[in-house]
């Protein structure tokens, strides 16, 4: 979709009032008179933008225009705020800083206070405005109008997952607006989340269950992305963080009004559960599906296990595949792509069009499943103790490690995820531009140490972890003498694994563990190559029956999540929401030795950084200067 944005949309910006954004700071330098005063002279710019579709249009679009680029390391926050990929010294930015611990209240980093209410107020004034087009089919108003609440509620989403409970923006306020009326106070968040599901709720019936238009349209909402949403935005509101928080209750606004019910309420998994489930049965109607790999043309036959990893990898690049509920076609993956790649191919290290910029870390590699499918901690057959000692691989491995070459235990014997979404030293990269596995000896594989081919010690950038992100590298890219030739995608906001493993997370927290939870999670696992769940801890784990209490599925379904969703942006959040941060985030961030040349002295764990994490951060502080000016904004606690 082209956002196409209004040259009369800045003009408008100038006088209308946004009860909570930042037009409010323009008091700290004006009187309150003056500020009331504002006479709006523009209101024929307004009546303008209004009096034909084709500008109208303009208007829904720019509502749109301030998506979220979810995946893009510049903008969203998913990426690099945590502890999933770490960044090379000296290329630090503002996500990068979070994840160090420098947020601040001053000029908070990814602060989107003002961007997302800015958004608001534009929404608001095109539902305000759009009954005045009078060449617009009624049809084609239901559905903008629709368009317009989606919206609504994703920024407030998106809003009350960064600051918390915020002030809601039902209706933009009027010009001659009390000075009270401006100084808001937050909203309680259930409030929040309440009226968030009332809008996806409005907006469902007037949006197409499909985009018929692909050409012009794919990227705009349809039912079941707004059913898809408000699965998410319940699940959040169920999960520990906004559901019974102990650790907020002291948050109240000036007047004593509480922000968190501080009461956990099964209801609200309940009503998560139910809202999954509606969202997928609407897929399965459409006839949505996980994505496998198996194209109708195939050059080589290829073994089930390449297979297995393009299902994995294509699953995120290979466009509007039949898992993709939602997808952002304003991130530029192209150019990310090639941030994510390493100088692959010896013929043509003297370009620089790939840079291996963003590292996965030790604590994400140990993350993944053993090939039994289970932790590699709880496998009874994986040998956890000797997991950074050294081994050959042999002929067994080499779909995954270069026959003969020595590296670490940690990647052997790991499950299919591991192989498709990481790149390490000796590892098999498969595909851009060399496709024939049986030609396994000619296939891409990394030199990571010291000075090596992909290692540290040259000009440009390379891992500083020992590691490099696979997964969202479309595997049909080619580095050429002159550059590199690269498959753009949109980037995934919402696909069929995610919405399934809320369900499985939702309806175990509901209920307790079921056949029911177990199909989810095992539709997830199957296209990954695993065993059931049912399967896999019964026959290899040290906890047997773990997935058969609450507490110890909850455990498998959220390592599951973190594993299928990994460098998709979701596990920062997901953290967060389960308040597991405090644990996790509060633990060293490590790599193998990157300068080191000799096998031996490269495997060894080294510390790059002490990450922090406390209460106050599970939240983004509100900037001084909106507390400055407005006394009735409560700051979030520790800040």
């Amino acid at each position: 979709m082209t956002i196409h944005l209004s040259p009369t949309i800045k003009i408008m910006r100038k006088y209308i009032l946004l009860g909570v954004s930042v037009l409010i700071i323009l008091s700290v330098v004006t009187s309150c008179k003056k500020y009331l005063d504002v006479v709006p002279d523009n209101v024929a710019t307004i009546d303008n933008a209004f009096t034909m579709r084709t500008q109208a249009e303009k208007f829904l679009f720019t509502c749109y225009s301030y998506m979220s680029r979810d995946g893009d390391v510049y903008s969203d926050p998913g990426m690099l705020s945590g502890d999933e990929l770490w960044q090379v010294v000296g290329t630090e930015g503002t996500y990068s800083n979070i994840a160090r611990g420098f947020q601040n209240v001053v000029n908070p980093y990814g602060d989107n206070w003002e961007k997302y209410y800015r958004a608001l107020r534009d929404c608001n004034i095109f539902l305000d405005n759009i009954g005045k087009v009078p060449d617009l089919k009624e049809t084609e108003r239901r559905r903008w109008i629709a368009e317009a609440k989606f919206l609504k509620a994703y920024y407030h989403f998106y809003l009350v997952r960064m600051y918390g409970p915020i002030p809601m923006v039902k209706k933009n306020l009027s010009v001659d607006a009390d000075i009270n009326q401006v100084k808001v106070f937050r909203d309680p968040v259930d409030s929040c989340f309440n009226y968030i599901a009332q809008l996806l709720d409005e907006a469902e019936d007037g949006l197409p269950p499909t985009i018929d238009n692909p050409t012009d349209e794919l990227g705009r909402v349809t039912q079941l992305i707004a059913l898809s949403l408000k699965a998410k935005v319940l699940v959040t509101a169920a999960s520990p963080l906004f559901n019974g928080n102990p650790d907020q209750t002291s948050l109240k606004n000036s007047n004593g009004t509480p922000l968190f019910n501080p009461a956990e309420s099964k209801e609200k998994w309940d009503l998560a559960a139910a809202a999954c489930k509606k969202a997928i049965d609407m897929a399965d109607e459409q006839g949505l599906k996980l994505y496998y790999y198996n194209p109708a043309f195939e050059q080589f036959k290829l073994s089930d296990s390449i297979k297995t990893q393009l299902s994995i990898r294509n699953a995120i690049t290979d466009k509007w595949n039949s898992e993709i509920i939602w997808a952002n076609t304003q991130v530029n993956t192209a150019g990310l792509q090639a941030l994510y790649t390493p100088f692959l191919d010896p013929q043509f290290l003297d370009q620089t069009a790939t840079r291996g910029l963003f590292s996965p870390t030790l604590k994400i590699a140990e993350m993944f499943y053993s090939e039994n499918g289970v932790p590699i901690a709880e496998d009874k057959t994986w040998n956890y103790a000797n997991r950074y000692s050294l081994r050959t691989a042999s002929e067994k491995d080499k779909k995954y490690i270069r026959k003969g070459d020595i590296t670490a235990n940690l990647n052997f014997n790991r499950e299919p995820r591991y192989y498709a979404d990481l790149g390490f030293d000796a590892g098999i990269w498969y595909g851009q531009g060399k496709y024939d596995d049986k030609k396994d000896m000619e296939l891409f594989y990394l030199e990571a140490k010291f000075k090596e081919v992909q290692g540290a010690g040259k000009g440009g950038f390379a891992t500083v972890t020992g590691y490099y992100i696979k997964k969202l590298v479309h595997f049909e890219n080619v580095i050429t003498k002159t550059g590199y030739s690269v498959t753009p995608y949109p980037s995934t906001i919402m696909r069929l694994s995610d919405l399934y493993l809320l369900y499985a997370e939702a309806l175990n927290e509901s209920a307790s563990p079921s056949p029911e939870v177990y199909k989810y999670i095992n539709l997830v696992r199957q296209r990954a190559g695993l065993k059931s769940v049912e399967s896999s801890w019964a026959q290899f784990s040290t906890n047997p029956s773990k997935y058969t209490t609450k507490n110890g599925l909850r455990d498998i379904i959220q390592q599951e999540r973190l594993i299928e969703l990994a460098f998709e942006g979701q596990r920062f959040w997901d953290l967060r929401r389960w308040k597991e941060a405090s644990r996790v985030l509060n633990s060293s961030i490590t790599g193998w030795d990157v300068n080191q040349s000799s096998t031996a002295a490269y495997y060894l764990p080294k510390v790059i950084f002490n990450q922090t994490f406390s209460v106050k951060d599970y939240f983004w502080p509100i900037a001084d200067a909106n507390i400055t000016v407005n006394r009735n904004l409560v700051q979030n606690l520790g800040w």
